[in-house]
């Protein structure tokens, strides 16, 4: 295949579902980074995985209000005890996201093991299904995508730690039904990392650069070689952040005191 035949009419609701993911996790992995809870986003996004698996194992069509409600549950509800743990054990932190995570992942095991298409739903929730969003799917998420990056730039200094968890556990919600675990994790954590060297709005610039392009490449090369989209996409990321490595300035030295 190639870019010639490329069926644009998928891959633009794609790319827009893409910018609309980076333009929150961008600033939202930044944050992560900082606060030195790397697998939060695995945590949370697992957990909203787990809610849309129990909806739907409830009969809830996959489209409705009741599926979005119970994603939306399980995130908070995963948010508050992190930020409870948080509070209470800070020390262990890192490890109590991990245990969460792989809580909440085997309780969605447990829930598929007598589903005939389970292995095909867990795969969805995993790598995702960027290529067949619609662009009409798109909307809602925009907007509320729009609010929250408003009061994270707006009310950021103010938020506290439930704050932040409310909004980080909001928006991984929806970013899982848009693109997959992997790509929610990719999108958070491989802009930051490829960003760090930066200072100041350089450095949120340089996020979504990386990402940007990240994007892009992936899409392409998934459309012309017809590979998953999701993993390419991460391994675009990937490779973009090495290139960002090499391209970015150096950090200064401290000079050692006798």
């Amino acid at each position: 295949m190639t870019i010639n035949t490329i069926e644009i009419g998928i891959l633009v609701p794609a790319f827009l579902a893409g910018l609309l993911v980076l333009a929150t996790h961008v600033p939202l992995g930044q944050q992560v980074l900082k606060r030195g809870i790397v697998f939060i986003d695995l945590a949370i996004a697992q957990v909203a995985g787990l809610g849309v698996t129990a909806a739907d194992a409830l009969g809830f069509a996959p489209e409705g209000w009741r599926v979005q409600a119970a994603a939306i549950v399980a995130a908070l509800a995963g948010a508050l005890i992190l930020t409870w743990t948080e509070k209470k054990w800070p020390d262990v932190q890192e490890a109590l996201i991990g245990v969460l995570f792989v809580v909440a992942a085997c309780v969605e095991v447990l829930i598929l093991a007598n589903n005939p298409h389970g292995g095909e739903h867990l795969k969805d929730l995993l790598v995702g299904q960027i290529l067949w969003v619609t662009p009409s799917a798109l909307i809602p998420v925009a907007i509320l995508y729009a609010v929250l990056l408003a009061i994270w730039f707006g009310l950021r200094e103010r938020l506290g730690q439930i704050g932040f968890y409310v909004i980080f556990a909001l928006v991984v919600t929806q970013s899982v039904q848009l693109v997959g675990i992997y790509l929610v994790f990719s999108s958070l954590i491989v802009p930051a990392l490829a960003a760090r060297r930066f200072a100041g709005p350089a450095q949120l610039a340089a996020g979504y650069a990386v990402g940007l392009v990240g994007y892009v490449l992936g899409l392409l090369a998934s459309a012309m070689f017809d590979l998953p989209t999701g993993a390419v996409i991460v391994v675009a990321l990937l490779l973009v952040m090495a290139v960002a490595f090499a391209v970015s300035p150096r950090p200064v030295s401290q000079p050692v005191r006798a």
